[in-house]
């Protein structure tokens, strides 16, 4: 952001200590934007110049959750000025959010996840990593970012329990099964010793012995995906997540309990997970009841 707009750089400073660092260069950025429609400080924007800026957002083609993201930046900046009495109404109330369409998550299969799982087997150290990786990210349903943030003693395994810190630096606990459990025990044990030799802290650490990352976590699923036979390009660590969910679901688990298992602050997140489950419902009944696979013969001829 410029330095020329103080009431800026001082919403942001206050962002910083809220959000995450992502959320801070996405509203600097949609701020900077708003700034240069307006061609102007936006402090003293009505409603009727965001209106302007969105006629032109649109006119832009951009997508419909990159707009809302957007007015989410100017409500958040307006509202702000408002709690430090510099503006008495918040100009971004008065518009509707674009209304964003919502994608059901895609999922593995658990057969797909079992053959992951298959294709991280091994007892070399990195094959100890990628397995213990995929049942922390399946498993327990841990984001990409989470997982590689990890300290090697964020897990209690005589518990069976994950400490993670989330979106927003909020810590949660979340269960690990005995499978995750088992392979996090044989990767401690017999395969983070090979691969430490600079002392790091964090659980995962790549083969010259740096802290694994992003882009390494998503490359390591790339290639057990290859060698598992599935599609590499959509198998990716946010994938196993969704499946995470989505079989919990399947298999009986309440809604509440998911949540917080995801670490999502609106349930309505977690919500839709059901959906995914109740259209795998609706193809399993429809390929393997009689009734739905029957075609109903033709209604005789009346002569």
């Amino acid at each position: 952001m410029s330095a020329e707009d103080p009431q800026i750089e001082r919403f942001l400073a206050v962002l910083a200590t809220q959000r995450a660092p992502r959320t801070v260069d996405a509203y600097t950025r949609d701020l900077a934007d708003l700034t240069a429609f307006l061609q102007c400080a936006p402090a003293a924007a009505s409603a009727s110049d965001l209106e302007r800026w969105l006629a032109d957002l649109r006119s832009r083609e951009l997508a419909p959750s990159s707009i809302a993201r957007r007015l989410a930046a100017a409500r958040s900046f307006y509202k702000h000025l408002v709690l430090l009495g510099d503006r008495d109404d918040n100009p971004g109330n008065e518009l509707a959010s674009p209304r964003r369409a919502r994608k059901l998550p895609r999922t593995l299969s658990p057969r797909d996840i079992e053959s992951l799982c298959d294709a991280a087997n091994g007892t070399t150290p990195r094959a100890l990593r990628d397995r213990a990786l995929i049942e922390l990210l399946y498993g327990a349903g841990l984001r990409v970012s989470e997982a590689v943030g990890l300290d090697k003693g964020g897990a209690d395994l005589d518990v069976g329990v994950v400490r993670c810190i989330g979106k927003g630096d909020k810590e949660r606990l979340v269960p690990l099964g005995r499978e995750g459990i088992e392979a996090l025990r044989r990767y401690l044990a017999r395969g983070r010793p090979f691969l430490d030799r600079r002392y790091r802290p964090e659980m995962f650490l790549n083969a010259r012995g740096g802290a694994l990352t992003r882009a390494g976590a998503f490359l390591i699923l790339r290639k057990l995906a290859e060698k598992a036979g599935l599609d590499p390009r959509r198998v990716h660590p946010h994938l196993l997540r969704h499946s995470f969910a989505t079989h919990l679901l399947e298999g009986g688990a309440d809604l509440r309990s998911v949540q917080e298992m995801l670490g999502h602050a609106d349930l309505a997140t977690t919500e839709l997970y059901t959906h995914v489950s109740d259209q795998r419902r609706r193809e399993t009944y429809f390929e393997a009841h009689p009734h739905a696979r029957r075609v109903p013969p033709s209604a005789p001829k009346r002569r």
